[in-house]
């Protein structure tokens, strides 16, 4: 095997392909390579002294045989030159230089007629849905998960599409999509009498992958056929100091981050994916990431919206609660469009408001986006060299090579650089925007529920069981408490104010405790809220529900 070559698949194990420089990853995970003695040894001391990365072998004669080739072959698969040419542009770019403020005073808010909304057009939703049902039909539509993230900050060390949130079925995030995918695939299948197929295509990372199919695998791909479940990985880079010096994570061992969800157009071609999803006939993709409990997977309202915008690219986003709140804003600075980050705002900007009251920059950016087949392609094939990587800084642990003892700084001490997936607005002919509600579409799981009471297991699980409970009332059903008293509906839309509605939720969908009322009902029987009033119509409930294949029954302290 030589270095540089193009690396095929081999039957029962998955490379990653080189086929041309422009997707030459800067770390490339390969096998197959031994170090040849002491010729390769001085070669790669040279490109580290080039490089200026010489420490990186620092502790050489401590480490095992074993050690040495591991660390050599992780050096040898690093793309220095560019990596350096990387963290030196991504240094001027971070928001410490001068300029970066002048964004704020370029922002321009999504104008109406690239706007599409669940709430104000509701006359046009029948429409677009059905667009988007033909689309699936016609086996046309793919979905894109970005699942690379680890369960760190839950507490977990597993991937966080395995969560289980505490769900009185106790599915997992992975198990929810995946239902939903199946329920979307019968919904297209029923209206237009054709067999058709979602593929779901993952893509996890280096310290996700291997767990992720396993998982998978052991739930028996939660009944969507393995074909049609397409796995690949994101890159690595390499975590540095703030002098661009790489940090050492172990004494043989380069301390590694993923490169971001952005990352992702590098890695469809480096795997391949857009040549799968061309022999498929795919014309459309819709993206999404792990962690949003109430994410339409394959929206076909959405998929709709743009097809019939001709839209090349789209972002659905949620209304801002507040001009505080931390949430990028899809907007448009100099005429292009990006996610502004909300750090970049100013307080003024950001109290800003129009004329019916509404903040002016309210796009919040829920990562969730359309993409049609050939914008993807030229992304993949001729604007990613284009994106440029973000600075975060990190505490990172390290290894110190004056020392040679691990250390666990206190405060940010070096970078980890990545790409963001919505960096590619910028390159779209015909961008949309499609604003949905918040309580129905998005509640993330980011924390565990011993930190800030925000986006964690208790916050998702009530959104959903929320969510849950008022499709039972919108479709005729009521809940009673203990004496049989019914407890109070809330209006299925309270003026289109998200604020107001969300006002309207918390103080109407609570039980006597002051807690949300259990209520779930399965992916497999419902996609949206459709198909429940043959089941719930005029009758009565106690909770906690739980409506799945099995038929409606209600649970009890002492079981079913």
């Amino acid at each position: 095997v030589k270095r540089g070559l193009v690396w095929e698949e081999t039957e029962g194990e998955e490379w990653l392909c080189r086929r041309t420089e422009k997707h030459r990853p800067l770390w490339t995970p390969q096998e197959g390579e031994v170090m040849d003695g002491d010729n390769d040894l001085c070669v790669l001391q040279r490109r580290l002294a080039e490089a200026g990365q010489s420490h990186l072998l620092h502790f050489w004669e401590e480490l095992t045989a074993e050690e040495q080739q591991e660390l050599c072959t992780e050096l040898q698969n690093m793309n220095l030159e560019e990596l350096g040419q990387a963290f030196q542009q991504a240094m001027r770019d971070s928001d410490h230089l001068p300029g970066k403020e002048n964004v704020d005073a370029r922002m321009e808010p999504v104008p109406w007629d690239v706007l599409g909304s669940t709430t104000r057009d509701r006359d046009q939703l029948p429409l677009w849905e059905e667009e988007g049902l033909r689309q699936i039909s016609q086996n046309k539509v793919a979905v894109l998960l970005l699942a690379g993230g680890q369960g760190t900050r839950l507490g977990v060390s597993y991937p966080k599409g395995m969560y289980d949130v505490g769900l009185p079925s106790h599915k997992t995030l992975f198990q929810i999509q995946a239902e939903r995918i199946l329920k979307l695939q019968q919904l297209a299948e029923k209206q237009h009498g054709l067999k058709c197929v979602i593929p779901w295509y993952i893509m996890t990372s280096g310290r996700t992958m291997e767990l992720t199919k396993e998982f998978f695998l052991k739930h028996k791909y939660f009944g969507l056929k393995k074909e049609n479940v397409v796995f690949f990985q994101q890159g690595m880079l390499p975590a540095m100091d703030f002098d661009g010096k790489i940090l050492l994570e172990g004494k043989g061992k380069i301390s590694m981050a993923p490169d971001g969800n952005g990352g992702l157009y590098r890695a469809l071609g480096a795997y391949r994916i857009m040549e799968d999803m061309e022999r498929r006939g795919i014309g459309c993709i819709h993206v999404y990431c792990v962690d949003n409990i109430l994410v339409k997977v394959a929206d076909p309202s959405f998929i709709g919206f743009c097809v019939q915008k001709g839209a090349d690219c789209g972002a659905k986003v949620v209304e801002k609660t507040n001009p505080t709140e931390p949430v990028g804003v899809v907007c448009q600075v100099g005429g292009v469009y990006q996610v502004v980050e909300y750090s970049e705002i100013s307080l003024a900007t950001a109290q800003k408001r129009s004329h019916d009251g509404r903040l002016l920059f309210n796009a919040g950016n829920v990562a969730n986006h359309y993409f049609t087949m050939e914008f993807l392609k030229g992304v993949v094939n001729i604007y990613e060299p284009q994106l440029r990587h973000h600075v975060a800084q990190k505490k990172i642990p390290y290894m110190d090579v004056g020392t040679g003892k691990s250390l666990n700084p206190d405060k940010p001490n070096g970078i980890k650089m990545e790409k963001f997936v919505f960096d590619i607005f910028q390159f779209a002919k015909k961008f949309v925007v499609y604003e949905v509600l918040r309580e129905d579409e998005f509640s993330p799981l980011k924390n565990a529920d011993s930190q800030n009471g925000k986006d964690n297991p208790t916050t998702a699980r009530h959104a959903l069981m929320s969510l849950h409970h008022r499709w039972v009332l919108n479709s005729g059903g009521h809940f009673v408490d203990e004496n049989g008293t019914r407890l109070p509906a809330i209006p299925c839309c309270t003026n289109g104010r998200s604020d107001a509605i969300q006002a309207d939720v918390n103080h109407n969908l609570k039980d006597a405790n002051d807690l949300p009322i259990q209520c779930e009902i399965s992916p497999l029987v419902s996609y949206g809220g459709e198909g429940l009033e043959e089941l719930v119509k005029d009758k009565e409930f106690h909770a906690p529900l739980i409506i799945d294949q099995n038929g409606v029954y209600e649970l009890v302290k002492n079981g079913v």
